[in-house]
């Protein structure tokens, strides 16, 4: 019974239910938009659409979390802490050149697809883990750290039970972030050839068909709370199991 009362749970089926039965909502957006012969998105299956969508989103933040995680404790250690500020700003200026810029000069190297929308969504979602996972091991207390050392621990196992397990909360609180802003940016991957819940949005703006648009902004809007509420309780269990 507690489980039932999950609003977690609820929302993830209220948003598969909203996926299966969005086909079938035909004559309410033919009422809402008369003027429009098609108001319904027919060319691709919502979920299909929903799962290219996860498919860049966690392709794209997997390669993130490697890069931005082990980047962050490269320069946190004494051999690499010269190149904190660097790396830093390397970072902070990947996430200032806009997508579509990215776009417009992967294709030509990479073709068109999803991957380079994967190239861009991981450039564009660096930054919040980085940060995250900098911010995390700083605050490791250095107490923490000497009792470590005092029972014998090698370099490897401070970092790995001690540094990361403590910084994980903050760590997971950048990942979160990084993920949430792809979810919404990897609708731009549908501009060069991608499937994604983009495609009715930029479909729908190309053919000024608001019902397309506001079909496809719906299920990110909805896919990013879900998300959102994922992350939230991972949050929760890992501050719970620390304690």
């Amino acid at each position: 019974m507690r489980r039932l009362r999950d609003p977690l749970l609820w929302l993830v089926l209220f948003y598969g239910a909203l996926l299966t039965l969005m086909p079938y909502s035909g004559p309410l957006f033919y009422r809402w938009f008369p003027e429009l012969a098609r108001p319904l998105y027919q060319q691709e299956s919502f979920w299909q659409l929903t799962l290219a969508h996860l498919f860049l989103v966690i392709t794209a933040s997997l390669l993130a979390i490697v890069i931005g995680i082990g980047s962050g404790v490269l320069v946190t250690r004494r051999a690499g802490r010269a190149f904190r500020p660097l790396m830093e700003t390397i970072v902070a200026a990947g996430q200032t050149i806009p997508p579509v810029a990215v776009l417009a000069i992967a294709v030509p190297v990479m073709g068109f697809g999803a991957w380079p929308a994967v190239v861009a969504l991981l450039l564009y979602g660096l930054l919040p883990i980085l940060q995250g996972t900098l911010a995390g091991i700083d605050s490791v207390p250095a107490s923490s750290r000497e009792i470590a050392i005092g029972v014998g621990m090698s370099s490897w196992q401070r970092l790995w039970q001690i540094e990361l397990a403590l910084a994980a909360p903050v760590i997971i609180a950048g990942i979160r972030t990084s993920v949430i802003i792809n979810i919404g940016t990897a609708a731009i991957a549908s501009t060069v050839g991608a499937k994604s819940l983009g495609s009715p949005v930029i479909i729908g703006l190309s053919g000024f068909n608001t019902a397309y648009v506001i079909q496809g902004a719906l299920l990110v809007a909805l896919l990013a709370i879900v998300s959102d509420r994922l992350f939230e309780r991972l949050q929760r269990w890992l501050s719970v199991s620390e304690q």
